[in-house]
Parts: structure tokens; C-alpha cells; sequence
């Protein structure tokens, strides 16, 4: 028994030069009938003849080759089942659409800048249907809004576009989940061999079905513009400081050394090293315009910074931890976005990658260096601000006091790491408990008895 898209067939074996249904005619009379017949394309050579019961087409074998033609011509005598008929082997046309309406449906989607793959299978992992439609949440809801369909689980993999379509199809109220990618990629892997968007999207979609995938938080808007301020910044800074860094190295090559300057300074003292040589000059005018605006533009993103950070109560109140600043706490309000998705404060510290791996099999246990899971800005400044703490700040507190123990016994690189994580979780139970930073243990205790 075999079963294809649209219905069940059995395949019943004949003698060659004979129908199940007749005896054996000529050769003439199969190759007349073959005539009268569409024989699709051949699927193989054999010696034997094959016929089909319950589909519109039958396979007959001509001269060797295999073909598919009408059943109608090959089943002339069988009485095929009406729409009243109950007892026969086919179902009516009420049944089919009853049972099709009864079973839930599995969406897969694998986006990309202009196409989007679609791919829906029903909860017995029959493929119902695959599509391309243009990436764009509009054409993804008109293709899933079929009163045919009765939807249990969108999937779609986090990436750029994720975050957009996410919102698109659930303000249209599809039950849609944006999946973790790594948890997604591994399950791919071990599913088929060929990457497609075709074959992503179907090994998505039944992820959905046998509901094997890890759904990511999708933040909302404003922890996106936010994050969005934040990465221009950070780009900007990059790259004046890469034009910098390529001005003293091409200035070098002549023996001229620009030294140590601060941000006011650099252009002036470019100014001084090229002033006795006109080709050089007109070679760093470009560059030093090119580094003035990115650094105008840098300013005008940090005051913008600043300003998001004094009017946001919860950055405010982050911002009494010491070497925690408004960058930092603007980058983790909108990095956590929601407080209340975290059981346990000690879990931002494992979703943020500074916990370490544990590696075990057997008799061997090892834990290893720290996951670098997560969001990489965030981790950096975390370890900025833990360094920031351990160097700059003068006034101790029981934090400092802390990672300085730590320091002593296994080095001041691993403290550093071990205080960005444990700023991670005292941060988030500042948040959530809504009391500003304890500089003692005392007071820490003294809150907890009142």
C-alpha cells in the first residue's frame, strides 16, 4: 500500500501480456490501446504489468517500458463508488473535507531579503503545500489565512527579518514562534543532507509538528529603536577610530609620529606633521574631514544616549551601581526588555554567555571556558563596567571587595569575567525589586529584615 498526495493506491501485480481483470491480448491490441491512451513520461523497464485500483490512472507495460494511462480504459468492467456510495473504498467529498478540517496544520518558514519559503504539513506530516511569496508580512498572511487551513504553530528562524515578520503575523493573530537558530541548524543537519530554502522550510515546519524547537524572545519595539541607537553609536566609534589608527599608520611610513592625543587634539597635531609637506597634506585633508564628521555624528548619537537614559526610571536606577554608566544600562534595559521572563536573576548570566561550559561524559566531567552565548555588545560592557570597577573606582564596595578575593586566587582576567556575570544578576534584581544599588552587606541585610 502506497499513499500520495491526493489519495491511496494499491499496486496488484499481472502476469506480463495480461490485465487483472481480462485475459491476455495481443501485442497488436496492447499497442492499439496504448495508441488511444496518454502514457506519461516512462519510470522503468521490467517484464512484468502493474494496475492501479483506487486512482484515476493505471500503469500498463508496453513493449517493456512502464507507462501511466486513464484507468477508465484499463478497468472498463469495475463500478467506481458514487458520492452516495458509503460502503466503498473511496471517501465522498463531505468526508474529505471534514477530516481536512478536523486535522491541525504546521507552517514552516525560511526567510530571505526578497522570497520567504512557505511549507505546511497536517499532524500526520503529510505535505499540504509549498510556495514562495515575496518576504514581507502582507503576502505571508494572505497564503496562511486559508479558511482551509486550521493553524497550530507558525515556526520561523530567528534572523534580520524575523523580527518584523514575527510582529506582522501575530498582530494578524497566527499562532506564530520564532526559533532559536543554533537548537534549528542542528535539527536541519541531522534531517537532510542538501541545504535549500525549500528543504529548510519543510524540516522547519515539522519541527513545529512534533514541537522539537526552543522559541526565542522577540523584543519589542521600543528595545529595538533602542538597540538600534546604540549600534550606530558603536559603529561610528569603530570606524573614526579605524580612520585614526590608518593615519598614524600611513604617517609612520615618513617618520612622522603622531604619539598620544586625546579626541580635540588629534587634528591638530595631524596638522603640525604634514605642514612642511604639501602632498601629504592634501593626502590627510580627506581623511580628516571624513574623521570630523563621524565624529560629529558620534556626538550628536551619545547625547541622545544620555537623554534616553536620564528620562528611563529603570536606567536611572541602574545607573547607581559603580561603573555601570548610560550606555550600559540603556543597552541592558533594552537587551532584557522584559525582567519578568526570567525565573531566576542567575539565568542572565547563562543567557549572556558569561557562565562556563560544562563538558561530561563517562568518568570525565570538565568545565571549561565561558559560552560566549548571546548578545555580544552586552557582554562587553558588562566586562567594561567589571573593569571599570576593578580599576577606576576608588570607593570600595562588598562587590569590588568580592572580585577582588577572586582576583588573588585565580587572576584578575577570570575576576573580571566572574564580576560582569555577577553584575548581570544584581542588576536584574534591582530591576525587579525596584531598590537602587547596596554598597555593604549590611544594608543588604538591614532591607531584607525591614
Amino acid at each position: 500500500m502506497f499513499t500520495g498526495r491526493a489519495s491511496r493506491f494499491m499496486i496488484v501485480h499481472t502476469a506480463r501480456g495480461q490485465n487483472n481483470d481480462g485475459p491476455a491480448r495481443s501485442l497488436a491490441q496492447r499497442r492499439q490501446e496504448s495508441t488511444s491512451m496518454k502514457i506519461v513520461p516512462v519510470i522503468a523497464a521490467t517484464s512484468f504489468g502493474f494496475s492501479l485500483v483506487q486512482l484515476d490512472v493505471t500503469i500498463v507495460n508496453i513493449d517493456g517500458l512502464i507507462g501511466f494511462v486513464p484507468i477508465s480504459s484499463a478497468r472498463k468492467n469495475e463500478q467506481h463508488p458514487t458520492a452516495d456510495d458509503t460502503t466503498g473504498l473511496s471517501e465522498t467529498g463531505t468526508a474529505i473535507m471534514q477530516r481536512s478540517a478536523a486535522m491541525k496544520h504546521y507552517v514552516g518558514l525560511d526567510d530571505s531579503v526578497k522570497e520567504t519559503s512557505v511549507c505546511i504539513v497536517d499532524e500526520s506530516g503529510k505535505l499540504c503545500r509549498e510556495r514562495k511569496v515575496a518576504s514581507h508580512p502582507e503576502d505571508l498572511v494572505a497564503i496562511l489565512s486559508d479558511p482551509a487551513l486550521s493553524l497550530e504553530r507558525v515556526g520561523i528562524e530567528a534572523g534580520p527579518l524575523s523580527q518584523w515578520l514575527f510582529e506582522g503575523l501575530a498582530k494578524a493573530g497566527m499562532p506564530v514562534f520564532c526559533i532559536e537558530t543554533r537548537h534549528t541548524k542542528a535539527f536541519l543537519d541531522a534531517l537532510q543532507q542538501n541545504k535549500s530554502d525549500r528543504n529548510d522550510a519543510r524540516g522547519i515546519a515539522h519541527m513545529m509538528r512534533v514541537g522539537l524547537f526552543k522559541d526565542v524572545h522577540v523584543k519589542t519595539l521600543s528595545s529595538q529603536k533602542r538597540r538600534a541607537l546604540l549600534t550606530a553609536r558603536s559603529l561610528l566609534q569603530e570606524k573614526a577610530i579605524d580612520l585614526e589608527n590608518e593615519m598614524r599608520g600611513l604617517l609612520r611610513n615618513f617618520g612622522l609620529k603622531v604619539g598620544h592625543t586625546s579626541g580635540g587634539v588629534f587634528e591638530r597635531r595631524i596638522l603640525e606633521l604634514v605642514e612642511h609637506d604639501t602632498e601629504l597634506a592634501e593626502i590627510m585633508e580627506p581623511l580628516l574631514a571624513g574623521r570630523r564628521k563621524l565624529r560629529e555624528g558620534l556626538a550628536k548619537l551619545e547625547k541622545r544616549v544620555l537623554a534616553e537614559a536620564r528620562q528611563d526610571e529603570v536606567c536611572r536606577r541602574l545607573m547607581t551601581v559603580p561603573g555601570v554608566g548610560p550606555i550600559v544600562s540603556l543597552a541592558y534595559v533594552s537587551t532584557i526588555d522584559i525582567p519578568g521572563r526570567f525565573r531566576h536573576s542567575r539565568s542572565v548570566g547563562a543567557i549572556l554567555g558569561l557562565t562556563p561550559v560544562l563538558k561530561q561524559s563517562g568518568e570525565m566531567s570538565r568545565v571549561g571556558h565561558v559560552s560566549l552565548r548571546g548578545d555580544a555588545m552586552m557582554r562587553k560592557l558588562l566586562y567594561e563596567a567589571a573593569q571599570s570597577m576593578m580599576t577606576r573606582m576608588v570607593k570600595w564596595c562588598w562587590l569590588k571587595a568580592w572580585a577582588m578575593n577572586i582576583a588573588k586566587r585565580h587572576g584578575s582576567k577570570k575576576a573580571k569575567v566572574a564580576l560582569a556575570r555577577r553584575l548581570a544578576v544584581v542588576m536584574h534584581r534591582m530591576w525587579v525589586d525596584g531598590t537602587e544599588f547596596r554598597w555593604t552587606r549590611e544594608d543588604t541585610v538591614s532591607t531584607l529584615a525591614a
